[in-house]
């Protein structure tokens, strides 16, 4: 029995120190949520669907420009070929977290299945001393996160009509909600040469292209840099040896 309760104390910590971790995602998803379900409400599909859009697809922005392929009938192709430019991003920065979703068991597939990018900001957040408990902490925030957009999407099905506000704009802030958790690795980290370079490679990129085409480039270079900075840490680790 006491083992029982310490296990239990244990996953209240976990999943309060999720919630606490997971709070800036709170703010951006709720109010985004609302507004996909909005549009879905307004393009003819009812709560059900919006609900199981966010729940079995999850795909933030895709999940706003699915709402213009439903209603233009787009090919189940277009939107596949689509998703991939979308968030093909994902397979870049997921890479890094692999072998610790491997070690999750039976939570594996919905830790891929639920990594996004604020998510996966949040991950990377989690400090050293709390190794030991990184498997449920990590599974805690990626629920919490799909919740908070789902419940959001929930709400704008159900009461989007009705809302009398203006959500023009509204998208900015998932740029703040970037910011926010962009500061606070800053803060906590004491390197910032893998920030810098990100930093530094994105801009370039987006003066170079523009912000309709500089993601996808800036994540191949940032890619290449992050697996030469890692091939160099371990060919100092093998010399020390």
């Amino acid at each position: 029995m006491p083992g029982g309760l310490e296990t239990v104390r244990n996953t209240k910590e976990h999943f309060k120190y999720a919630v606490t971790k997971s709070i800036p995602v709170f703010f951006g998803y709720i109010f985004l949520g609302i507004a996909f379900g909005i549009l879905m409400s307004k393009a003819g599909y009812g709560p059900f669907w919006t609900l199981a859009a966010s729940l079995f697809i999850y795909a933030g922005s895709m999940q706003f420009v699915l709402v213009s392929f439903l209603a233009a009938g787009a090919p189940l192709g277009l939107v596949a070929l689509t998703t991939l430019f979308i968030n093909g991003r994902h397979m870049f920065y997921g890479l890094s977290f692999v072998e610790r979703f491997r070690k999750m068991g039976r939570y594996y597939p919905y830790m891929v299945f639920s990594l996004t990018d604020e998510t996966y900001s949040v991950l990377c957040s989690i400090p050293d001393e709390k190794t030991e408990a990184e498997p449920r902490i990590m599974f805690w925030i990626s629920a919490l996160d799909q919740a908070y957009w789902a419940a959001g999407s929930l709400i704008g099905a159900l009461a989007g009509g009705l809302l009398p506000f203006d959500f023009k704009g509204i998208e900015f802030s998932m740029t703040a909600l970037f910011l926010v958790i962009f500061l606070d690795q800053w803060k906590n980290s004491k390197k910032h040469g893998a920030a810098a370079a990100g930093l530094a490679v994105s801009v370039f990129f987006l003066i170079l292209l523009g912000p309709d085409r500089f993601l996808l480039p800036s994540l191949l270079i940032l890619a290449a840099v992050m697996c030469l900075g890692f091939i160099r840490e371990e060919q100092k680790g093998e010399c020390k040896e």
